[in-house]
């Protein structure tokens, strides 16, 4: 852990503890790579770091470790565990289902109104394509997703989907130096069928969205091998991710 780490608070309703403010700069930094796997992590570095006692950070790393990105092993380093092909898969699964109804929900509170907001939140998407702002671009490309539920009445199923989705997230990473340019033609391909008012359009073009990950994941896989389990047979991940 070389740089100086700066808490950030977690989107939540209740007032954080100390452990959430602890988990929720630890996940920032593990999905978004700063910690990439097969990073170790010190109890005490870490509570020194953040002017913190130990105590929120062993809760913080075992609530990590039951998400699968942090590996606890007694008398021996914690380290950030390696990408799991087969967790991101099952991830983008459970994100399609839920965001597909998601869409046939929006889609009758759709007003010109709501598509002008959108439009101004792709705009923002461009424009950090075009500065090659990563962190930025991924933030707005999440906004853009959870504003779709709020649109249909469930803003409740975002923090379902973000959960879902967190091993997704570091293979997103990986992609967005070639993909974000991809993810905003996505977008604005969906927002037009949401426009249109077209439910067939718009459930196929999320699908096909969201289903990127899938036919990319073997390439990154093979440009970051570093990153990814070696244990789960090469065989199995293409044929679940259809390669």
């Amino acid at each position: 852990m070389s740089d100086e780490i700066k808490l950030t608070v977690p989107d939540m309703t209740r007032a954080p503890s100390v452990t959430d403010l602890v988990f929720g700069e630890l996940y920032q930094r593990v999905i978004g790579l700063d910690l990439p796997p097969g990073t170790k992590l010190s109890e005490a570095e870490v509570a020194k770091r953040l002017g913190v006692s130990r105590q929120p950070v062993r809760d913080a790393f075992y609530r990590l470790s039951q998400q699968g990105f942090l590996l606890i092993r007694p008398q021996r380093a914690t380290v950030v565990t390696q990408i799991s092909v087969e967790a991101v898969l099952q991830a983008r699964f459970v994100r399609t289902a839920l965001e597909l109804e998601i869409m046939r929900a929006a889609l009758p509170n759709v007003t010109p109104q709501v598509i002008d907001e959108l439009g101004r939140m792709i705009e923002r998407q461009r424009e950090a394509v075009a500065d090659d702002d990563r962190h930025g671009f991924h933030a707005l490309d999440d906004a853009f997703h959870n504003r779709i539920c709020e649109i249909a009445g469930h803003s409740h199923v975002w923090a379902l989907i973000r959960d879902n989705k967190a091993h997704m997230d570091r293979v997103r990473y990986l992609s967005l130096e070639n993909g974000a340019g991809l993810a905003l033609a996505d977008h604005i391909s969906i927002l037009e069928a949401m426009a249109a008012r077209d439910e067939d359009e718009a459930i196929r073009r999320m699908r096909a969205h969201l289903s990127r990950i899938a036919g990319i994941i073997s390439s990154i896989r093979a440009a970051h091998g570093e990153y990814f389990d070696p244990d789960e047979p090469r065989d199995a991940v293409l044929a679940a991710a259809g390669g």
